[in-house]
């Protein structure tokens, strides 16, 4: 249609969000379907911070704030950047936006130019490369391996690093590996990133808190101070804090990208929502034992669905150290037939197939740059993954 803008042309919808519409549609016509999609924890948003929200609706705390985010957040950032991560930031490189992706997404719009590439590991959160192409930017793909345990070795870095480079991509844990970088794994990696003082390095922390087995998380800033002034350190309170739905996501950085930041939201969305800035204050000042008491949950997942999918026909599925997420290679599976008779060519023909035949909806891997795997997020009910990790050992037993 030329009507459509040239640069939609570059990109696809979000392959996690099309995984979880088609389960709705299935469960709305009558299916029995377990969805796996969706990167949401199934926990509530903890009462004290459904109560700040409510305090400030009666406050009247309800119009236009700050473009970037209200003077009492960012100082609960730069106190949760200080006490957690040991990174110095005033209230002035700190920006709040509507969820971590817009927080990325503005700062794509804000730096790439024409043949700007950014390099990309991969497996990738599925919206990375498609934001540098909305920005104009090239996205420069680096595969992390499976027998690398998804992890972004430094002499792949080095080599993907050209003069046209503009940022790398980090995320630990990862969506959708759940991979996570040990102290020495990620000084190994910014040692080549000292080398080369042209490169800005973008770290998405969403998933910090999420972490299992006595892992400790560590950010580039903070293993590698020389980085500071060139690293853009995000996060949000969805994950950790079960606020997806709340929309609030916040960056540390140098005071020239921040203010670039907030020229680009100042023109696109304004402020973030008020009520949910103040709920964020809540959850970052407020009490945190909740966050130990859903990882110990989210590990009694994990352990259960790597060891039901592990006895599946054709499946090997890594231990992950964070996040909520298993990435399992589906290699052993295909060439073989479903019980209706189609040949399993692809992981997408995999995904199909076992949502067809199990109404089990889980997302291909090839949408996140990584095949032939899929991805479960155990951010479900345990009764519910026990049923969906058998009725995936039986699809797999099924095939021919």
């Amino acid at each position: 249609m030329a009507f459509i803008a040239d640069s939609l042309q570059r990109i696809k919808p979000s392959a996690t969000i099309a995984v979880t519409n088609k389960a709705r549609e299935l469960k709305a016509a009558g299916m029995d379907v377990i969805g796996l999609g969706a990167g949401e924890p199934d926990f509530d948003t903890p009462e004290n911070i459904k109560a700040a929200a409510i305090d400030a609706i009666r406050r009247g705390e309800t119009k236009y704030t700050a473009v970037d985010g209200i003077p009492e957040l960012k100082k609960a950032i730069v106190d949760k950047f200080k006490r957690e991560n040991r990174l110095d930031y005033k209230p002035s490189q700190i920006t709040v936006g509507t969820g971590g992706k817009q927080v990325l997404y503005n700062a794509l719009m804000a730096t790439l130019n024409p043949g700007d590439e950014v390099i990309v590991p991969a497996p990738y959160w599925v919206s990375y490369p498609d934001m540098v192409l909305l920005a104009g930017g090239t996205p420069v793909i680096v595969d992390a391996t499976l027998e690398d345990g998804f992890k972004l070795r430094p002499e792949a870095l080095e080599a993907a690093i050209t003069p046209r480079t503009k940022w790398l991509i980090f995320n630990s844990p990862s969506n959708p590996s759940g991979a996570a970088y040990t102290r020495a794994e990620l000084k190994a990696l910014t040692d080549v990133l000292v080398r080369h003082p042209h490169v800005w390095v973008m770290s998405d922390d969403m998933y910090e808190h999420l972490v299992y087995d006595d892992f400790v998380f560590v950010t580039p800033a903070e293993v590698e101070p020389a980085l500071m002034d060139r690293t853009l350190t995000v996060n949000g309170v969805s994950k950790a804090y079960c606020m997806t739905g709340w929309r609030i996501g916040y960056a540390g950085g140098p005071e020239s990208l921040i203010k670039a930041i907030s020229t680009i939201q100042s023109q696109s969305t304004s402020n973030p929502c008020s009520i949910a800035q103040w709920a964020a204050v809540e959850a970052l000042n407020g009490p945190q034992g909740f966050i130990a008491d859903n990882n110990k949950v989210f590990k009694e997942r994990r352990d259960l669905v790597v060891a039901m999918l592990n006895q599946a026909n054709g499946l090997s599925c890594p231990t992950p150290e964070g996040a909520f997420y298993v990435y399992p290679s589906c290699a052993g599976v295909i060439g073989r037939t479903a019980p209706n008779g189609v040949r399993i060519a692809t992981d997408e023909d995999f995904v199909t197939q076992l949502l067809e035949a199990e109404g089990v909806a889980v997302v291909q891997g090839s949408a996140f740059g990584t095949a032939p795997n899929f991805r479960i997020s155990y951010a479900t009910a345990t009764s519910a993954l026990e049923e969906a990790c058998q009725r995936i050992q039986r699809f797999c037993g099924n095939l021919k």
